[in-house]
């Protein structure tokens, strides 16, 4: 874990002042860039020492074997895992013979930050080599948001006391070693030089390389190119092995007279395109790289950023590292977002191969509703990325036996690479994620054609599924039976109610899309008929309650099992799934990660405030967190119920995840569902934004510790201030000629182009009683800001 103070507290970017070799890895990741098609871990230039080498290409994975001890129908057979794909950060550094290494000689200084708003990567190491030579050695380093297949690098060499020779070796390396990280032999043994050259090319400053996967057969190419400016006497040479690409420069600069070099580097990945092809594609990026310029390209980056913060930014006054880690938060979730183009999100982005660069339904519960509000291109564009892969979904369910289309649980190319299928297959509501995320894209943004060609498809193909999956008992009442919801230590249960209400509002979607688009609906097959049947199996939904306690179990008889000994549990036995048998867990009442309380955020108007309360504190002792997707529902709740001050640190939990580590495997990349959840903490927890019925409304409360929250909503074609502080709450129409409808703490108001202004908000009730946490799984208390 990164301690204090190897970052400072900046409101628009992270500092490293000083490195600590022991946690590389992790610096890496938060120091990682991204445009959602290329994605480059944050390691020095130099390539070593290196906690984790990455380099990745969205969707560009290699398939291994999933070998079971014991086979069963239905079991996934290949697994995916995202590939460290050809490098080309590394700028290796010669000064008169001594290899630039920060383990040798002496680092007199260093400063590294990433700025949110440049997006530009910058790092300054003064150096003196065991020889007694020192330079100044700074680089800048971003991952274009304008051009989606280049990666840009400035290199600058400054002696400070006397002329001296150095030679840089700027390189393309393919295969390097040291870059997985598994327990698992099997997929080590296929993660190992995974890469075959296929051609390779060197000459004038420039190199590509060519190489396919050895199983998967994608086809990924790489080319490097180089502008230089130095001393009298500077002169350089390319060449190209097969998973080798270099240019030497060879030079003698001193104090006042630098060797700077400017590096572009472009990417390009098929399933379909020949050598010749892609070795183009790569070659005519770059061509566009070096016409475009390196002034040019900064100038497009902090356009695109300004553009995003405008429309993304969320303000905190009060609490300054939570602040930068709120802002850190959201400059990720357009990192792996941006310019993804059909591609999906992977749980850790492009910045690690945590979780072997799987999608799972992060992206539609807990990313896309940022993007929907902030950046809806992106949103829209991960959800075509799920209807390009609808024909595997319907593949998917005709082998299980059902209709429609039942998407995987965790893929890169769109099958199902889930090998436990408690906590795989039967976690069906990720279908109801999927049809949850396309409402809400529809409902935010106007866009008929992708209502039609897109929500359409996938709101129908998932409503079969349910169709098929539940069933009409004897009373009539629907029944979904059998299958895990959001806490997976709860697995394959009956009505569980996160899965049932958003399968019901799935259902009631299909229906009024296919009667919106009745033409686009015939030729998909629904008549009225299973239209009909759709609106009955919502309205006959199962939503099981507790009389005597007084509350919803999660799924039928939850709150009827045993609770689970939390005393007798060790603080470094959580995670319980590492220390204690599913079986065990199955059978207890003991919940992962937040579900009946997920429920209540996403279907917030299918409880009453009497029944949220009494449901969060039932569950709050029963909640371990043991997943990094709990922390930023439970501080919604908590807000709601008027746990202003739980929610507060829960809202720090989630927003400080990966900059504090806290779930110890930030080194194999940044969850991007916990930093994109800060958003949803933030506006959904103090801003008391709700999204129901097609109008949108407003709750906002902030807890003791903040001064002030302001945030930006896009919606329906306008962009929409919001600003709350203890005297009241302003509202500011930014773009937009027409006027928006909304709520206000229940009253219907409209804003227009004078605004509206609203004084303190009513009085929080104080709660009955404080809820608990289990034996110490409460959240950090947030400390003073720094």
């Amino acid at each position: 874990m990164i301690q204090d103070p190897a970052y400072t507290v900046e409101p628009w970017g992270i500092r490293e002042t000083h490195l600590e070799l022991e946690n590389l890895a992790q610096s890496e990741s938060v120091f990682a860039q991204s445009n959602g098609h290329i994605g480059v871990r944050g390691t020095l230039d130099e390539g070593e020492p290196a906690g984790l080498p990455g380099t990745y290409l969205n969707a560009f994975y290699e398939a291994r074997p999933l070998p079971y001890a014991e086979a069963g129908y239905g079991y996934p057979e290949a697994g995916e895992t995202v590939v460290n794909m050809t490098n080309g950060k590394i700028i290796r550094l010669l000064v008169d013979d001594s290899p630039f290494d920060i383990r040798y000689g002496d680092l007199e200084e260093h400063d590294r930050r990433i700025d949110f708003r440049s997006g530009i990567l910058t790092r300054m190491a003064l150096w003196r080599s065991p020889t007694g030579n020192t330079v100044r050695v700074t680089s800048e380093r971003f991952v274009s948001f304008s051009q989606r297949a280049l990666m840009a690098i400035r290199y600058t060499v400054e002696p400070t006391a006397a002329e001296t020779r150095v030679v840089v070796q700027s390189e393309l390396v393919t295969n390097e070693p040291g870059a997985t990280m598994t327990n698992d032999p099997r997929t080590a043994a296929a993660l190992e030089a995974p890469l075959e050259a296929e051609e390779f090319l060197g000459g004038d400053a420039r190199a590509v390389l060519v190489h396919q996967t050895k199983q998967s057969k994608l086809r990924a190419g790489a080319a490097m190119g180089h502008e230089i400016e130095g001393p009298a006497g500077t002169d350089w040479h390319s060449e190209a092995w097969e998973d080798l690409g270099r240019t030497t420069i060879n030079s003698t600069p001193g104090p006042g007279d630098p060797l700077t070099i400017t590096k572009f580097v472009t990417y390009g990945w098929s399933a379909r395109r020949s050598v010749p092809a892609i070795r183009d594609q790569v070659s005519a990026a770059l061509a566009e790289a070096t016409h475009t310029g390196w002034d040019e390209l900064v100038a497009a980056q902090r356009a695109y950023l300004d553009d995003f913060w405008e429309r993304a930014d969320v303000e905190l006054d009060g609490d300054a590292e939570l602040q930068q880690a709120v802002r850190f938060g959201l400059f990720h979730s357009l990192q792996a977002s941006a310019r993804g183009e059909g591609r999906a999100i992977p749980a850790k982005g492009l910045t690690g191969p945590g979780y072997d660069g799987h999608t799972f339904w992060d992206t539609e519960a807990y990313v896309l509703p940022l993007l929907s509000y902030a950046a809806p291109e992106a949103a829209a564009e991960a959800l075509k990325w799920r209807l390009a892969t609808i024909e595997k979904a319907r593949e998917r369910a005709k082998e299980l036996g059902l209709g429609g289309a039942a998407f995987p649980w965790r893929t890169i190319s769109g099958a199902e690479c889930g090998a436990y299928w408690p906590a795989g297959t039967a976690a069906f509501h990720i279908n109801a994620d999927i049809a949850q995320a396309v409402l809400r894209q529809c409902d935010v943004n106007v866009d008929p054609d992708f209502e039609e060609e897109v929500a359409l498809p996938l709101l129908v193909e998932t409503a079969r599924l349910w169709r098929s999956l539940g069933h009409h008992d004897a009373h009539g009442a629907f029944r979904i039976d059998g299958v895990t919801g959001p806490d997976e230590y709860s697995a394959v249960a009956d009505n569980n109610i996160y899965t049932n209400l958003l399968a019901a509002k799935n259902l009631r979607g299909a229906a009024e899309f296919a009667e919106r688009y009745g033409e686009a609906g015939e030729g998909l097959g629904v008549d009225p008929e299973e239209v009909a049947s759709w609106r009955d199996a919502a309205e006959a939904m199962t939503i099981p309650y507790d009389e005597a306690l007084e509350v919803h179990p999660q799924s039928d008889n939850f709150t009827k099992h045993a609770r689970w000994d939390f005393d007798a549990v060790e603080p470094d036995q959580y995670p319980l799934l590492l220390n204690y048998p599913y079986f065990d867990l199955y059978r207890k009442q003991v919940v992962k990660q937040a579900d009946l309380v997920m429920a209540m955020v996403i279907c917030s108007d299918a409880f009453t405030p009497e029944e949220k309360a009494r449901n969060f504190a039932y569950y709050e002792p029963l909640t371990v967190r043991d997943s990094s997707l709990s922390a930023c529902v439970q501080a919604v709740m908590a807000a709601e119920t008027g746990h202003l001050e739980l929610a507060y640190d829960y809202l720090g939990e989630a927003a400080l995840m990966d900059l504090d580590d806290l779930e110890h495997n930030s080194s194999d990349g940044i969850h991007i569902a916990s930093l994109a959840g800060t958003w949803i903490a933030v506006v959904l927890g103090f801003g008391g934004l709700r999204d129901h019925d097609g109008m949108l409304s407003f709750m906002p409360r902030l807890p003791e510790r903040l001064g002030r929250v302001c945030f930006r909503l896009g919606y329906r074609g306008r962009r929409i201030w919001v600003e709350v502080t203890k005297r009241g709450t302003k509202f500011k129409l930014l773009d937009g000629e027409e006027a928006v409808r909304f709520r206000y703490f229940g009253e219907e108001v409209e804003l227009g182009e004078e605004g509206l202004e609203f004084g303190p908000p009513p009085p929080v009730e104080p709660p009955p009683d404080p809820v608990h946490q289990p034996p110490g799984r409460t959240p950090q208390k947030r400390r003073p800001s720094r």
